[in-house]
């Protein structure tokens, strides 16, 4: 089992949704960041559950314990390790999924690749492990702000209620001031009253994250097996509910002829060298070109449902399901600062790898 991401700037998991804690180690921070403990906890609050009427009613303070390689407020260049306790389970929800698969998740592939399974929860494959992916994704911020990298993600669209695909037309600073955490306010109010009544219906939904990354230098990614693309596709479909991932232009773009789709280069104000368009995305053969990086993600919808289901049990004999318990009904709003931090650990991890070959 792979519990480890990264190259150079590492991060290793652990922990269970219903065990007694989730955390990680972060290992190839630079030495000398300052390390800001309340970014990394607001960061975290950002994905905690219980935070509107939309998300699950799960009671977690999530505080993070730093635990090492961090000395006088910042970073020594050693492991950071760190961890979250689990405070408010309710196991018990999950008595009646001991032998039973819930479809659409991944109780029936955990057991035949493992033999057992943790029922409480997903156990292992619950989106709770994402709690770390966010510690280590906050971490890189701070060491990418430094570099004048930012990264900024906003939900665009929540079933059939989207947002024009172009992210220039919004304000993204407006992104954290309502509950779905969409740029838009009017089209976010729509969001959140969709998302509310296919709750009431013990129902769930899907959509789409797009997630900007702005500042970004030219020369990051590797020209063959290590394209920054493949890369953020990688780190994005590692997510919980991921189904898809496209930047720049992305499948739109298959009905554009070249010399609709092709960036012109130009010379800029300051003597470097621009493009008069982004249809690329910011990347071009696998490299970073000093452009916005942009990307959008697509996230299906919970597979839990408070809904009456026909499944089979771990022995093959039909049955049906009742799930109980504390569920999102749309985890595109908890989804966002993931997507961040994925996109974070990713960019920080290239530009590390891009300083060890230019020496």
């Amino acid at each position: 089992m792979r519990n480890t991401f990264g190259n150079i700037f590492t991060l290793t998991t652990f922990g269970e949704s219903h065990g007694a804690g989730v955390g990680g180690v972060v290992d190839g921070m630079p030495a000398g960041i300052d390390i800001d403990a309340d970014f990394i906890q607001q960061e975290l609050n950002r994905r905690r559950p219980g935070q509107s009427r939309i998300t699950t009613a799960r009671d977690e303070a999530d505080r993070v314990e730093l635990l090492s390689g961090v000395f006088e407020g910042k970073s020594t260049g050693c492991p950071i390790g760190f961890l979250v306790r689990n405070t408010n389970q309710h196991s018990n929800d999950y008595d009646n999924m001991r032998t039973l698969f819930r479809p659409s998740h991944a109780d029936y592939t955990y057991t035949t690749k493992y033999g057992l399974r943790d029922h409480r929860g997903g156990g292992r494959s619950s989106a709770r492990i994402t709690i770390s992916r966010c510690v280590g994704g906050a971490l890189a911020k701070l060491a990418l702000h430094r570099l004048g990298i930012t990264v900024h993600a906003y939900t665009s669209q929540v079933g059939s209620i989207a947002l024009d695909r172009d992210y220039s037309r919004y304000d993204l600073s407006v992104t954290e001031q309502n509950a779905v955490r969409c740029p838009d306010p009017a089209k976010a109010k729509q969001m959140e009253e969709l998302i509310a009544s296919v709750k009431a219906d013990g129902d769930t939904i899907g959509g789409i994250i797009t997630c900007v990354v702005k500042g970004c230098p030219a020369g990051l990614g590797e020209p063959e097996f290590g394209k920054l693309h493949a890369a953020l596709g990688g780190a994005m479909l590692s997510i919980n509910a991921v189904k898809g991932f496209e930047y720049g232009c992305g499948f739109d773009g298959v009905t554009a002829r070249g010399s609709e789709q092709n960036d012109i280069f130009a010379p800029s104000a300051d003597g470097s060298i621009t493009t008069l368009t982004n249809n690329s995305g910011g990347i071009q053969g696998g490299i970073s070109n000093g452009q916005d990086i942009y990307f959008r993600v697509a996230f299906k919808p919970v597979a839990t449902i408070l809904r009456t289901q026909d499944t089979v049990d771990m022995y093959g004999q039909p049955t049906q399901l009742t799930a109980r318990g504390r569920h999102d009904p749309c985890v595109l709003p908890r989804a966002v600062p993931v997507v961040e931090a994925m996109t974070a650990m990713v960019l920080l991890d290239n530009y590390l790898l891009n300083k060890s070959v230019m020496l």
